[in-house]
């Protein structure tokens, strides 16, 4: 099995990190940079969003597995402590086979970014976040190719179904289960008044549906893709829409979407 290990840095992950490196080679594992067959991150949700960006451009080709060692990793399945149960499954089915772990495949967000000084294509994991830096915003919203509001506030979240359960959530989005192929438009402090009007509530589109976001005046903006921050001047328009690949996560043992939100939130 090729694999790759990706932690956090903080003291607990990197020892992690040595410790997986040692019952893998013990396994047989081949440690590979370039072309892994598993990815391994250690740490939080954030070295999860950094293993994705890492490895963006090999999407199809790899599965993640989370292990967590922070406050709240919704994407791992494992502890600090079951590090050896986790090599242990891994070798099973790596050997005979008879313990195939089962993929599961989450949609992602691909953008298109135009901008007077040229576009740009990315892919969200979470989500994709447009801010004003200096003031309100003024953007048009488009939903296949149709005028749908001119949105005044602090900003607009577009976030995938995995990504739901983070800065969406904050906004009063709703969870989605990530087996539902969608997107979801969360307004950031939307102006409503007499004068200025926006749906306010989150809006659901499946994966055949669009949405285009138009700058309508000069202005200093914020864009958040994931982790990843870019300020514009120039900015056009970004379209949004559910990318054609997915991200693929390996399950050795069985962690229901709904388990993980219960954890989360509940406890």
């Amino acid at each position: 099995m090729r694999y790759y290990v990706l932690d956090r840095g903080d003291q607990l992950s990197v020892d992690l990190s040595e410790q997986f490196h040692k019952l893998a080679a013990q396994r047989g594992f081949r440690l590979d940079a370039e072309s892994p067959e598993i990815v391994i991150s250690i740490g939080g949700d954030g070295t999860m969003l950094h293993a994705f960006h890492t490895f963006i451009d090999h999407i199809p080709d790899i599965a993640f597995v989370g292990v967590h060692t922070g406050h709240l990793g919704f994407y791992a399945d494992w502890q600090a402590d079951e590090l050896p149960q986790l090599i242990d499954l891994m070798s099973s089915a790596s050997k005979s086979g008879s313990i195939r772990p089962r993929i599961v495949r989450y949609p992602l967000l691909e953008l298109e970014i135009h901008r007077k000084s040229g576009n740009a294509s990315y892919i969200a994991l979470n989500e994709f976040t447009l801010k004003g830096v200096d003031g309100t915003v003024v953007a048009q919203v488009d939903i296949n190719d149709q005028t749908f509001e001119m949105f005044r506030g602090d900003g607009i979240c577009i976030s995938t179904p995995s990504g739901s359960t983070a800065y969406n959530k904050s906004l009063g989005g709703a969870m989605v289960h990530p087996t539902i192929e969608a997107l979801q438009i969360a307004e950031i402090a939307s102006i409503n008044n007499r004068v200025f009007r926006t749906m306010g509530s989150p809006l659901l589109l499946p994966k055949h549906h669009h949405t285009d976001i138009f700058s309508r005046k000069e202005q200093r903006l914020l864009l958040t893709i994931d982790h990843v921050n870019i300020q514009v001047d120039d900015l056009i328009s970004v379209r949004c829409q559910v990318a054609k690949d997915k991200v693929s996560f390996a399950r050795y043992r069985p962690f229901p979407f709904w388990n993980r939100v219960r954890e989360a939130f509940l406890g």
